[in-house]
């Protein structure tokens, strides 16, 4: 066999293996981004920052069903079933780089979007209410309190009305009594601010989406230059070309 066809049929079959494997992971991903997004989403007014998320889940779902297709073009050199696939994986890629595209837009607008909502969120606690609840898991599980810092409460409507003292939410130890919110019990309180905390989970969820998108964009590529080279070895040998002697 032809050391190209070999070596092509070799990464095509890689590649439509991988698909099934690949369009798990992309799927975990994009749900992992989602989720991320949707248990802080009192803070984030931009919804559209889960463009990529979509694309990707999107992707991972037709990936499954493609991968079949992949193996039988392969073996069998079908012109027709290559040039359908590399069809689909070039709409894949050009998919996967509109995710990344996407990607490295929001990432730099995340900061604007949480500065502005998080604010108007905080400023809004009240102890009772949806958003009220969001503040307090916020600020328990990135172990932080107020935007800036804790004394950005200082502020707050909260803060006035409640003898001058932040949420239980901005302790430690939110069992500890000892803890009442008082900003001069500093060693009991969380101390830095939430949004720098929120900012740094949310850039790094995105960069580790765009990461993903990248490696199986760089594969998808790799793959259609070996459509390529098989489709065009296999038309040559059908359609009885010989080479020219003088």
């Amino acid at each position: 066999m032809d050391c190209g066809i070999f070596t092509s049929k070799t990464v095509l079959l890689f590649l439509s293996l991988i698909f099934w494997a690949a369009g798990g992971l992309m799927a975990y991903v994009g749900a992992y981004v989602i989720r991320s997004y949707d248990n802080f989403n009192n803070f984030i007014q931009d919804k559209y920052t889960l463009i990529p998320a979509a694309i990707i889940v999107g992707v991972s779902v037709v990936m499954f069903i493609f991968g079949l297709l992949g193996c039988f073009a392969t073996i069998r050199e079908s012109r027709a079933g290559l040039s359908f696939f590399f069809f689909f994986i070039m709409v894949i890629f050009v998919a996967e780089v509109a995710a990344l595209v996407f990607s490295f837009i929001y990432q730099n607008k995340i900061s604007g979007d949480l500065q502005r909502s998080m604010s108007d969120v905080f400023s809004k606690y009240d102890g009772e209410d949806a958003e009220t609840k969001a503040v307090d898991y916020l600020q328990t599980q990135l172990q932080c309190c107020g935007v800036r810092n804790y004394t950005s409460w200082s502020s707050t409507a909260w803060f006035t009305e409640h003898n001058n003292t932040v949420p239980l939410s901005c302790c430690k130890n939110i069992s500890s009594e000892q803890c009442t919110g008082r900003l001069d019990q500093v060693d009991l309180l969380n101390v830095e601010g939430c949004e720098a905390k929120l900012e740094v989970l949310l850039q790094d969820v995105l960069g580790y989406a765009m990461l993903v998108i990248l490696g199986f964009a760089i594969v998808k590529f790799f793959g259609m230059l070996s459509v390529c080279v098989i489709t065009c070895k296999a038309g040559s040998r059908r359609n009885g070309y010989q080479p020219l002697y003088a």
